[in-house]
């Protein structure tokens, strides 16, 4: 293999990295987020009526 090669399979490989910790920190759960509704991200609930089934 020619350095070529091995640079274009090591910035290949940086690049699947990068991706892939995007996805991961986009995917994993932060300790409750916004599902809890705990009112720490400071969204208003107030106009938002509850489903009526």
């Amino acid at each position: 293999m020619d350095i070529q090669t091995i640079l274009v399979a090591l910035l290949f490989a940086a690049a699947l990295f990068y991706v892939g910790r995007i996805i991961y920190r986009a995917v994993s759960s932060k300790s409750g987020g916004c599902a809890s509704n705990c009112g720490k991200c400071g969204v208003d609930f107030s106009n938002i009526e509850p489903n009526k089934k």
